[in-house]
């Protein structure tokens, strides 16, 4: 491609100096490498081509040309985006395949290339064939998803349905998957995801944020006929349900773990037992850490001000469950709207919710039963702390990074066995 891109400058200088020496005049004529440099410059404004007769530099934006730095010393990043700015500018017209063209390219520049690559050629289709879904969902065009592939030349692929109810991303993600989904709370780099992933490895975790949206996307893929062939279910929190909800959600695939939040499950006994083997404690060390770690649990508990904002965030939770169930379909105006909406808000006995929690706590604390207490205690960042101090003495985000990798290691699987025995058995529907 380099002496395809300096043969086309040669030739073309050697025919404007010609036409100069002949007295012809004009517009000089523009060649690939201009082309080059300026899509490359548009993407990467920090990073200036310097192209001569016979080298190609690279010149950080507003430095000393002291700073440039030949083309052999380009990043691999940097490579990629050159190779595949001149590959597209020297294609004939017709149809340009691309395989991964993700590949060494930073996410925050790889739409924009792409958008200066189908710009610079009109006359050209482009099919990029990825596994980045963030990159895909930035193309407006037609997206196909292989749904199996049978050795040597057979593919079903399958076209991404607009109306999943899903955003492109996570439909080409569902649809791409040969496991059934698990939908769960977090984000895709949290503990929890982690756990999620060891604890269910015949699923594909997927990350939904709270549990409003696990829910949500439980019952909208099983309501959309484009995604049927695949199977799926939630999980979710505790959040101090009631068992008449729990059952509800069972009945729509949407399972509930026996604790307030999932980091609690590190510190249910089995667990935090395995988590303290890790070490070799005897077993006179492992009772006193265990009996430690409920007795600051117990003891944190126990104050006025930690119980009343437990209390509060599990009131929030339940008023705001109550009302999300509520339609208000069958109103005929505003008015109406307005007093419906009262009579349900009156309806939320918060005094009998509160003392609900106050009471679980109180009897929890009473009677030194940390498990009780973890299906209401809700402070995640103090459930880590006291995880990561009594059980591996070591600042919690030094934890939280040995947990995630303890929880995939194959040779040692007791961790993950521990809480996979504590955690619902889920069968996808």
């Amino acid at each position: 491609m380099l002496q395809w891109l300096f043969a086309e400058q040669n030739n073309i200088a050697v025919s404007e100096l010609n036409n100069r020496h002949k007295g012809i005049s004009g517009e000089p004529q523009g060649t690939k490498f201009q082309e080059l440099k300026a899509i490359w410059e548009r993407v990467l404004p920090a990073k200036l081509l310097v192209i001569t007769a016979d080298d190609i530099e690279v010149e950080p934006a507003g430095s000393e040309s002291a700073l440039r730095y030949s083309a052999a010393q380009m990043s691999d990043g940097e490579r990629a985006i050159f190779y595949m700015i001149g590959q597209v500018l020297f294609a004939p017209p017709g149809v340009i395949i691309f395989d991964e063209p993700e590949l060494h390219v930073h996410r925050a520049v790889l739409g924009l290339l792409w958008d200066e690559l189908e710009a610079s050629r009109p006359d050209c289709a482009f099919v990029l064939v990825t596994h980045d879904l963030e990159f895909a969902a930035t193309r407006a065009a037609r997206k196909l998803v292989v749904r199996s592939f049978v050795s040597p030349a057979t593919w079903t692929v399958e076209e991404l349905p607009a109306d999943s109810g899903f955003d492109e991303e996570l439909t080409t993600l569902i649809l791409g998957s040969r496991r059934p989904i698990l939908f769960v709370e977090g984000d895709g780099g949290s503990i929890e995801v982690a756990i999620y992933r060891a604890c269910y490895p015949e699923m594909t975790v997927v990350a939904r944020g709270g549990c409003e949206q696990v829910i949500r996307s439980v019952r909208t893929m099983r309501a959309n006929e484009s995604l049927t062939r695949l199977s799926c279910a939630g999980l979710v929190d505790a959040d101090s349900r009631t068992d008449d909800e729990i059952a509800k959600l069972a009945n729509e695939n949407i399972f509930v773990l026996p604790v307030s939040e999932i980091e609690n499950l590190l510190l249910m006994p089995a667990v935090a037992s395995v988590i303290l083997e890790h070490d070799s404690h005897d077993e006179a060390e492992k009772a006193l850490r265990l009996a430690s770690v409920r007795a600051e649990l117990l003891a944190e508990a126990a104050k006025p001000e930690v119980q009343t904002a437990i209390v509060l965030e599990h009131c929030r939770r339940r008023i705001d469950r109550a009302l999300q169930i509520v339609s208000f379909e069958t109103v005929k105006d505003e008015f109406e709207l307005g007093i419906d909406l009262k009579k349900r808000v009156a309806e939320i006995d918060v005094a009998a919710l509160a003392k609900e929690i106050r009471d679980a706590i109180t009897e929890a604390i009473a009677d030194k039963d940390l498990e009780a207490l973890l299906r209401v205690y809700d402070r995640k960042n103090h459930i880590i702390a006291t995880a990561a101090r009594y059980l591996r003495g070591s600042h919690k985000d030094v934890f939280t990074g040995w947990v995630m990798r303890a929880i995939k290691d194959p040779e040692k699987p007791r961790l993950r066995d521990a809480i996979r025995a504590v955690v619902p058995s889920i069968t996808p529907a």
